[in-house]
């Protein structure tokens, strides 16, 4: 089990840096198209995601939802008091996400943006105080949870579950903003 939770760790990690990487370009490509193209040169990267976000968002919310699970269920990593909120955020997009596929409906994006958008901010929270100021966290160990300050691993010197999760949802925000652009025009 030990190999595995090693393989499992190194590879949801580098997931996360391309996710990084991803969510820099994607930036990088909003604040091109916004103010410095005309409207002729918009990004066809940009416009490729726009069109697929709803399914795009899927794929990241049934990954990050799957993982979550093995690491609890399967590798028995506790989840704090704030992983659980963080899940209280992540779960639903599943079903939304799924349901606005399979019914072809464009209205998921409102409900997943604030979703994520809440998400993002406890998740930042959260790995904000496993890497820099461990105070502000709760102690969740007293009443017999897992602490929040716990960090059950660190790759490359700063991947953690709760970047991780920082940086999934904070990827379901640019695309549900970049659905939301795409069909309110």
């Amino acid at each position: 089990m030990e190999q595995f939770t090693q393989y499992l760790n190194l590879s949801t990690s580098f997931g996360t840096i391309l996710l990084l990487i991803s969510v820099i370009c994607i930036v990088g490509m909003m604040i091109k198209d916004r103010f410095f193209s005309k409207s002729s040169e918009k990004s066809f990267i940009l416009d490729y995601f726009k069109e697929k976000s709803l399914i795009i968002g899927f794929l990241i919310v049934s990954a990050s939802v799957l993982i979550s699970l093995i690491y609890s269920e399967v590798i028995g990593y506790i989840p704090c008091e704030l992983c659980w909120i963080q899940r209280i955020f992540l779960y639903p997009q599943f079903v939304i996400l799924g349901l606005a596929l399979w019914k072809k409906t464009r209205d998921a994006d409102l409900y997943c943006l604030a979703l994520s958008i809440i998400g993002t901010v406890i998740a930042g929270y959260h790995f904000y105080g496993q890497s820099i100021d461990s105070s502000v966290l709760p102690s969740c160990d007293v009443v017999g949870g897992a602490s929040c300050s716990v960090r059950y691993f660190v790759e490359f010197g700063f991947v953690t579950i709760p970047m991780m999760s920082v940086t999934a949802f904070f990827f379901l925000v640019l695309l549900m903003l970049l659905h939301l652009r795409n069909y309110n025009k």
